[in-house]
């Protein structure tokens, strides 16, 4: 292997920051009533009497280097439960205030070329009218500084201006440092006049905010003819804190209430720490500046010294109140210009030598690592570093602060960082748990026992995911909470009866799946595996369970990259070509019926085999009723469905359909050619694709012409009409689709012309005739050979839409009609270049669509999806949005539509629809043979309660729609897939049937544990500690694993421990009396099986450790017995004593045998256990001996059955094992600061020898083999977040005869990689051609990381190599970044000021790669021109590495 390839297969969902503002939408839109909060119930807003909701901002959250933009959807409390039928979780938490459920809907996400190092909003300020939007700074490793603004247009972000201090020409900032404790902090004025930036510990970067007025804002609305304008920054200007006589700053902020921007800085003149406080304490300041913009100057105005050392935030007061709070880890103090007070939280608060007795608070605890938010202008909320909330509550008369009091609120998940979205909820952004979203209402006085609350103590700590429908009786989350004074929902503080108390109620409203941080992971078998699977299929017999979270937050995460659904039934089906269910109503039934709708159970399966048609009845059991029934049986159908609100059934076949009721036939149609075609049997009567929606049958002649059936709902007939636009036109039809566009508000109306005249606000408040609009719009979207798509409505055939090259792919895609000049910069068009490009490579006309597809889900506020399928495998998926083109576009047309009435809207065309391409990367693509034209995309509504498409084909994959996002999950497990549809009835409910390839037809459900809302489907089994490894037991299928729980002990006992007990050096224990507890870690190893039938998970076995004995890794070795002969199976534990510095580190090495029985136990049986001295951080089997690392040497020992005796030693590493790695007689050993060692074990002269090293020093975190043919490199990753790949070349002069190993590859993950597993490359097509190529013992590194990523490390062939490096190098060029972030300085080996020689580039992007596809068609045509390649070659080669790595 000399070549790699870094791919991202599962994307960070740890949140690291986040925060809220107007970005997608701004504060005025909320009053108007063009982007109501709540369609339905306008009236009742104004009605209710509790507190109006207000304009809710957007939530802005990063992972690592993931953006995501959401908004907030409130569901107001409508006492009809009909709306929330189709929703697929249940409302949690009740109702409060009038709302009954709030929601995370996705605007827009991007993955950025950096790690997002600090975000903040810059806020417009309140000018115009609040029409104005926020905009976000995002800052980036050393002194980079985004700042992006949402533009309507492109319905994304786009970047408003770059700030960069690197390179040659800033170099002085850092005044000669190299490596800095944390990278650039970002802060906005609440008023939105500036932002700044601390870069380099003491540079202060002041960005300011550009004034509405100027020139640069006033000249973009002209062109944006008076859109919406977002705040933005003009200029930049540094302040160097060092001349401010400040030396280490540990955080600032801006405070309210000042004309001019008022910076707070808190920084420590001189450090000191825990072992010195007694001589040197109270060594910080707060210094507050008048930054001004425009003299550049900025004055102290006051400060505030002797604060304590471990100060280390600080947060601004809003108005009127004003002024800072400094938090401390104990102590809480208060300071503005005029008044300052504090606050106590324990012991160790100590107050200044000669100031008065500070007032504490009632409870003790510690504020260290705390994040904070105000809930109210004088309420801040507090998250602990266990994860409890506390409430403080600042009392004051006018603006003097008298006095702070602290209470205890609830507890909840461990937070990363709090940010309030709005005036009525707070979003917990973790990156150890899940984040959650949290209503919170205020009262005052005592708060109302009601029935709600206890239901709401239980729901705000489960973690129970939003995938169950069964709700569970979180017992066990319950008794975190009962257990303590959290169940107090007010604090009563002590002395308080005067002051009314303020009152909180929560609930949570919805959460966001997260698995880091990925501590260790394993591989194991799912429990519903299939033995005989081959191939990729066996693939979806492995998961992989993962060690993730802390303390309480502490989970196994069940990951599976596909879906393997549960099968209920299976029959064999040799050539089927496809499969419907259709339901039957009777005419008779009244319509009061339609509200079960979502219950009804599917009343045939037809069956479409080669030459003839099966019919089942499938109420209750499956029969086979083809004999009894009208239906045509004598060849095979195209498709069948229902019409008429499902009193018909249509079957469609080859040259015919028929209507059904029930069993009968009520009407026989043959289709005749059009008129074009004279001779008989011509292709023009056979039909290749069928689309239904009620009334209207679409078909698709195999000869590219177009027929409709069109149905009269009173006589429950259809009529053949050939629509006179296609009967005059000779452009043949590639692919066509009706859309119904259902629902009280249809979506499409809104984009035709002004959305005051096409939604019509009558209808929304006017209920009486409400009915008729249910019925909503009907579209036909067309696709011809020439690549042009064209919507047209139904049945006028009045084309409302239509773009020119659909077929190429474009980011965004816009009515030609309507192509307003001024936003030609969304649109370039290279109609020169295109002509260049079809001279010099014909096959782009070779690509068509096949299939296309329009999809609205049901929720309130969804927008459609349009998908189209082209020939060579592609998936363009297209989202839809409104913007409102400027006025000057087409008056006349204005003019015209307004004269209309209602009914007559769609005349007009849809000039403010757009399309904007959402990126699919996680699936495998398929070539698609011209001849078979079966439609491969199937729609649901409700499968498990989740809605999506199933794409069946070769490579068939389940979309899932969850918060306007696709989700895509593979599924492997049977090969391809000819035929879906979804089957609901007694046995089998809201399931799905599907046929593979090989003629089985399988009956299944989804497997209801597993959260489809994420990048792969996951199941998290809550263990309330913290896991640290885990291994599998493949033999019993057990998982062992090592958790620890925090345990409060007295203190004195604490104490006694860590003294030695040998020395006998005796502590005098007389004038020393502890008090208090203090948590200490108790480990166990757990043995945990997983059930049966995918329910919860059971403990088999635990194994305790002794006191402050930590276990460090557990493994399951295979040793070689020499009494018995035999090779046995043991459990391996090595631990460590943790006794404080002054006890010489001793560890143990346990094993035991494992036996699995029926009943709930496993015996768990000892079978030695020895204390050695140094801890026993690593333990691997080699070759039937227990190889051993004890403190700094490493020991192979064999094994009697009863005795561990050690055969041969090596003193290394210097310090401390971290991993240890074996192949065949190879050791990899990585330490924890010098690097790795590569050694051999000897049989015959029974030594270990090291073979070579890294000389460099590199603090390891995880190393493994990657094995590519007979080629063997060592990986390893660093702290900072690299990845190296080192080769062993006793050959080369540069490797010093040997001794040293020589770089092969570097590259920069950006993510802390904790663990890798080796795993054997996929077969794909292009391996099998050449047989007897090593190719077949390739091996890939699957690795997890500490932001809840995976990915993958795959080794590459040469030729693919250089061809993929040069296609990644012109990338960098040809696609737009997000946010102007460079790759390739991103991906650069990040030495950390250390001395590093640069080794080679080896290694390729896949992140960067994946741009590609998303590429318009005559763009990548170009790009592999430029770079001696084909499209067709470069595709091939993305998708067989998408196809190898499809692990799991």
């Amino acid at each position: 292997m000399s070549f790699a390839s870094y791919k991202m297969m599962h994307l960070p969902t740890g949140v690291e920051h986040c925060a809220s503002g107007f970005i997608s939408h701004s504060a005025a839109d909320f009053t108007s009533q063009i982007h109501p909060v709540s369609a339905d119930d306008l009236d009742s807003e104004w009605l209710t009497s509790t507190k109006p909701a207000g304009p809710i901002p957007n939530l802005i959250t990063a992972a690592a280097n993931v953006l995501e933009i959401y908004t907030v959807r409130l569901q107001e409390d409508s006492s009809s439960p009909v709306d929330s039928k189709n929703l697929a979780e249940p409302k949690r938490g009740g109702v409060l205030a009038g709302i009954s459920g709030a929601s995370l809907e996705l605007v827009c996400d991007y993955r950025l070329h950096g790690n997002v190092e600090s975000l903040g909003v810059l806020p417009s300020g309140g000018i115009d009218g609040g029409r104005k939007r926020d905009a976000i700074i995002l800052t980036f490793q050393d002194a980079k500084i985004s700042v992006l603004e949402f533009d309507d247009s492109i319905h994304g972000l786009r970047t408003s201006s770059m700030h960069c201090f690197e390179g040659p020409d800033w170099l002085y900032l850092k005044r000669g440092r190299e490596c800095f404790s944390r990278g650039p902090l970002v802060k906005v004025d609440p008023q939105g006049r500036c932002a700044s930036v601390l870069v380099y510990g003491l540079q202060m970067i002041i960005l300011k905010a550009a004034e509405v007025s100027s020139g640069l804002v006033s000249e973009h609305n002209a062109f944006s003819s008076g859109a919406t304008v977002a705040s933005r920054i003009e200029s930049s200007y540094i302040i160097g804190l060092r001349d401010l006589d400040m030396k280490h700053v540990k955080d600032f902020i801006f405070i309210h209430g000042y004309i001019e921007p008022v910076m707070v800085i808190l920084h420590e003149r001189e450090l000191t720490w825990a072992g010195r406080v007694s001589w040197k304490h109270h060594t910080c300041t707060i210094s507050a500046l008048s930054i001004s913009t425009t003299l550049k100057q900025h004055p102290l105005i006051w400060s505030a010294t002797s604060l304590p050392h471990d100060a280390y935030k600080l947060l601004a007061v809003p108005s009127p109140i004003g002024g800072v709070l400094i938090i401390g880890a104990n102590t809480i103090h208060y300071h503005s210009q005029s008044a300052s007070c504090v606050l106590a939280l324990n012991n160790f608060a100590v107050p200044v030598s000669g100031s008065p007795e500070m007032p504490r608070s009632g409870f003790t605890v510690e504020l260290d690592a705390a994040n904070a938010a105000w809930l109210t202008n004088d309420v801040a909320m507090f998250s602990t570093k266990s994860g409890e909330l506390l409430l403080l509550t600042l009392v004051y008369d006018g603006r003097i602060v008298q006095k702070l009091d602290l209470s205890k609120s609830r507890a909840s998940v461990l937070t990363s960082e709090i940010t309030t979205v709005g005036n009525s909820l707070f979003f917990l952004g973790s990156s150890l748990g899940d984040s959650l979203l949290v209503q919170y209402n205020s009262g005052v006085g005592a708060p109302p026992v009601t029935p709600g609350v206890k239901e709401e103590v239980e729901d705000i700590e489960s973690e129970a995911p939003f995938a169950k429908r069964l709700r569970r009786s979180s017992s066990d989350a319950l008794q975190d909470i009962v257990s303590g004074e959290e169940l107090s929902l007010y604090g009563a503080g002590p002395n308080n009866s005067e002051t009314a108390q303020k009152t909180f109620t929560f609930a949570v409203r919805d959460s966001l799946v997260n698995v880091g941080p990925l501590k260790d992971f394993s591989q194991g078998l799912r429990t519903n595996a299939d033995p005989n699977a081959t191939g990729i299929a066996k693939q979806s017999n492995y998961e992989l369970v993962c060690c993730s979270g802390h303390g309480k937050n502490g989970a196994l995460s069940v990951l599976q990259q596909s879906v393997r659904p549960e099968t209920i039934t299976q029959e064999s089906l040799p050539g089927c070509k496809g499969i419907w269910t259709v339901y039957h109503k009777n005419s008779r039934s009244d319509s009061l019926k339609m509200a079960a709708d979502e219950d009804e159970y599917h009343a045939y399966l037809i069956i479409s085999l080669e030459n003839r048609t099966m019919v089942l009845q499938t109420a209750n059991n499956l029969e086979e009723v083809t004999e009894n029934v009208d239906y045509y049986v004598q060849g095979s159908t195209v498709a069948a469905g229902n019409l008429f609100g499902r009193r018909r059934v249509i079957q469609v076949f080859a040259r015919g359909a028929r209507i059904l009721d029930g069993g009968f036939m009520t009407q026989d149609l043959l289709f005749k050619s059009s008129y074009l075609d004279v001779g008989a049997g011509s292709e023009g009567t056979v039909v290749s694709s069928v689309s239904i929606a009620d009334p209207y049958v679409l078909l698709r002649m195999i000869d590219g012409s177009i027929q409709l059936l069109v149905g009269d709902p009173s006589a429950c007939s259809v009529s053949i009409m050939i629509p006179p636009v296609f009967e005059s036109s000779k452009k043949l039809v590639s692919s066509c689709t009706l859309y119904h566009d259902k629902g009280p508000e249809p979506w499409l109306r809104k984009t035709s012309t002004d959305a005051w005249l096409s939604t019509g606000m009558g209808e929304a408040i006017d209920g009486a005739d409400g009915i008729t609009h249910d019925q909503g719009d009907i579209y036909c979207v067309v696709c011809y050979e020439s690549g042009a798509l064209e919507i047209f409505d139904v049945p006028n055939f009045s084309s409302v839409f239509s773009v020119d090259k659909f077929v190429s792919g474009k980011t965004h895609i816009i009515d030609t009609l309507f192509h307003d000049p001024a936003n030609n910069h969304v649109k370039p068009t290279k109609k020169e270049s295109e002509d260049v490009i079809h001279d010099r490579n014909e096959n782009s006309h070779s690509i068509k669509v096949v299939e296309l597809a329009m999809q609205r889900w049901e929720s309130q506020h969804s927008r459609p999806f349009l998908f189209g399928v082209l020939s060579d495998g592609t998936i363009l998926c297209y989202h839809a949005y409104v913007y409102e083109v400027s006025e000057s576009a087409s008056k006349v047309e204005d003019v015209s539509s307004q004269s209309m009435d209602l009914s007559g809207v769609n005349a007009s065309r849809l000039r403010n629809l757009r399309f904007v391409r959402v990126p699919l990367d996680a699936y495998a693509k398929e070539e698609t043979s011209s001849e078979t034209s079966s439609q491969r995309i199937t729609f649901f509504k409700n499968v498990s309660g989740l809605q999506g498409l199933f794409f069946s084909g070769s490579c068939p994959a389940w979309f899932m729609m969850f918060r306007e996002r696709l989700r895509i999950h593979p599924q492997v497990c049977d090969g391809p897939i000819v035929a879906f549809t979804v089957l609901h009835n007694v046995n089998c409910n809201h399931g799905f049937i599907y046929v593979t390839l090989q003629g089985a037809l399988k009956i299944c459900q989804l497997p209801s544990s597993l959260s489809y809302d994420n990048y792969w489907p996951v199941q998290k089994i809550s263990l309330k500690g913290t896991p640290h490894q885990v291994t599998y037991f493949a033999e019993k299928n057990l998982y062992p694993l090592i958790v620890s729980v925090p345990v409060l002990k007295p203190l004195n006992q604490v104490i006694s421990s860590l003294i030695d007990q040998e020395a006998g050096n005796q502590f005098e224990h007389d004038n020393m009396i502890f008090e208090g507890t203090y948590p200490v870690e108790e480990f166990e190893v757990r043995i945990m099986e997983p059930e049966k039938s995918s329910g919860p998970w059971k403990t088999r076995a635990t194994i305790p450790m002794q006191s402050s004995e930590n276990a460090l890794t557990v493994r399951v070795v295979t040793l070689f017995n020499t009494s018995t002969q035999g090779n046995e199976t043991l459990l391996a534990i090595g631990t460590a004593y943790v006794q404080g510095e002054d006890v010489a580190a001793r560890g143990r090495v346990l094993l035991y045998s494992v036996e699995s029985s029926d009943n709930a136990q496993a015996s768990v049986i000892e079978v030695y256990s020895k204390e050695l001295k140094g801890a026993i951080s690593a333990l691997a089997s080699l070759q039937g001996h227990l190889l051993i690392a004890s403190g700094p040497k490493i020991i192979l020992h064999k094994w009697t059955g009863s005795e561990l005796t050690g055969v041969a030693f090596y003193d290394v590493p210097p310090l401390y094992v971290v991993s240890l790695n074996i192949v065949k007689n190879f050791i990899l050993v990585g330490d924890i600061h010098k690097s790795i060692y590569f050694l051999s074990w000897k049989e015959q002269g029974s030594q270990l020898n090291l073979l070579a090293k890294d000389f460099g020093s590199l603090d390891c975190l995880a190393t493994e083999f990657l094995i590519d043919g007979s080629t063997l490199s060592l990986t390893v990753s660093d702290d900072q977040k690299n990845v190296q790949i080192f080769y062993y070349a006793p050959k080369m002069s540069e490797s010093w005869k040997g001794q040293k190993l020589l770089s092969r590859a570097e590259f920069h993950v950006g993510a802390h990689i904790t663990k890798f597993l080796r795993l054997q490359l996929l077969p794909t097509s292009s391996d099998r051609t050449a047989p007897g190529s090593d190719k077949t013992n390739r091996f890939g590194l699957l690795f997890g990381t500490l932001d809840g990523s995976i990915g993958c490390i795959a080794p590459l062939d040469e030729l693919t190599f250089r061809r993929l490096q040069s296609l990644q190098k012109k990338l960098v060029d040809a696609v737009p970044h997000v946010a102007g972030l460079n790759p390739r300085s991103f991906r650069h080996f990040r030495s950390n000021g250390k001395a590093h020689r640069p080794g080679p580039d080896s290694i390729v992007d896949c992140e960067l790669l994946s741009q590609y596809e998303m590429l318009s068609l005559e763009e990548q045509l170009d790009i592999a021109h430029q770079i001696g390649t084909t499209r067709k070659q470069i595709m091939s080669n993305l998708n067989d590495l998408t196809l190898s790595t499809s692990f799991l």
